[in-house]
C-alpha cells in the first residue's frame, strides 16, 4: 500500500506503507499513524504528513534550540500546536526551564502521539509540562507578559490552524511575551509557500524590533526546504547567548545555528519585498 500526500495541485509525496497503525476522525480532523518503509512511523493529519520518527529531530531541534540559544535565560515557555510533543521534548532538555505550557486544540492528537510515537512524546509527562487542550488563538489573547519564548508549531494554514498565520494573532503573541521575549513560528516552504512567508514575515517584522528568517531541510515536508521566522523584542539570533547546549541532539550545532540564517538569494529577495511592503504601510 502507498500513501500519497498531495502537497500542491502539481506535487505529491508517496511513501510505501507497511501497516496502518491508527486511523480515526476527531472533532477537528482525520488522524492517522502509518508505519512506512522509508521513514518509520508517521503522523498524518487530514492527509498531510506532520512528523516521522526518522526525520522529526531536524524540525523539532531547529524550532526549539535556535530560540533557546538566542534567549540567555528562558524559563517560561509556551508552545502552541505541537501535540506530538517533539518541541516539548527538546525544551525539557534544558535544566533552567521551569515551565512549558503546551496548548493543543485537538486532544486526540496528543493521545495518538502518546500511544504510537513515544520517542517523540516522552516529555509530555515531565512535571514542568502543562498540557492544555484548548484553542491556541484564544489562549494567546488571554495572557500578557507571561512567557520568555513562544513557539508556534502549527500545522499547514488551513482548518483550525488558519488563524495562526494572521497579523492579529502575532500582536497577541507580542503582548503575551515578557519585555525581552521572542517568538518562533514554522512558516512553510520558500519554494511552494512564498506568498505565505512574505505575508507572515511582513506581520512579524512590523510588530517586533528584531525579525529574522532561517532555514532547515525537512525531507518529508513540501520541497524539503523549510522556513522558520523569529520575532524578538530584544535579542538577536545572530548574536546568540553562549549558554547551555544539551546533550543527545542530532542536528543542531552552533555552526548550524549561524548557517541557517545565511539565506539564498531568492529567499533574500522574498523577504526584501516583504520589508518594502511594511515600509509602505507606515
Amino acid at each position: 500500500m502507498w500513501f500519497t500526500e498531495r502537497q500542491t495541485t502539481s506535487l505529491g509525496l508517496s511513501l510505501k506503507v507497511r501497516e496502518t497503525l491508527y486511523r480515526a476522525r476527531s472533532e477537528y480532523q482525520e488522524i492517522a499513524v502509518l508505519d512506512t518503509e522509508q521513514y518509520g512511523r508517521m503522523l498524518v493529519l487530514d492527509g498531510m504528513v506532520q512528523t516521522t520518527v526518522s526525520d522529526e529531530f531536524v524540525y523539532h531541534e531547529m524550532i526549539s534550540h535556535v530560540p533557546m540559544r538566542t534567549h540567555p535565560h528562558a524559563q517560561d515557555i509556551l508552545v502552541i500546536g505541537g501535540g506530538d510533543g517533539g518541541v516539548v521534548r527538546e525544551l525539557c532538555r534544558y535544566p533552567n526551564v521551569t515551565s512549558v505550557t503546551l496548548v493543543e486544540i485537538d486532544g486526540d492528537v496528543v493521545e495518538a502521539a502518546r500511544r504510537f510515537l513515544p520517542e517523540i512524546s516522552l516529555a509530555l509527562d515531565d512535571p514542568r509540562v502543562e498540557v492544555r487542550i484548548t484553542d491556541g488563538i484564544k489562549f494567546a489573547s488571554s495572557v500578557e507578559d507571561s512567557y520568555d519564548i513562544i513557539i508556534i508549531d502549527s500545522t499547514e494554514p488551513m482548518g483550525p490552524a488558519e488563524g495562526l498565520f494572521n497579523e492579529g494573532f502575532y500582536r497577541d503573541i507580542f503582548n503575551a511575551l515578557k519585555t525581552d521575549g521572542l517568538v518562533v513560528a514554522q512558516t512553510e516552504s520558500p519554494f511552494v509557500n512564498a506568498s505565505l512567508i512574505n505575508r507572515v514575515f511582513r506581520f512579524i517584522n512590523s510588530i517586533f524590533p528584531v525579525c529574522h528568517l532561517y532555514l532547515a531541510p525537512i525531507p518529508t515536508y513540501p520541497s524539503g526546504l523549510w522556513s522558520f521566522t523569529m520575532g524578538s523584542k530584544h535579542y538577536s539570533p545572530l548574536s546568540p547567548a553562549k549558554n547551555f547546549l544539551p546533550k543527545g541532539i542530532k542536528y543542531y550545532t552552533p555552526d548550524v545555528h549561524f548557517s541557517s540564517f545565511s539565506l539564498p538569494v531568492f529567499v533574500q529577495e522574498l523577504l526584501s519585498h516583504a520589508s518594502e511592503n511594511t515600509e509602505g504601510e507606515d
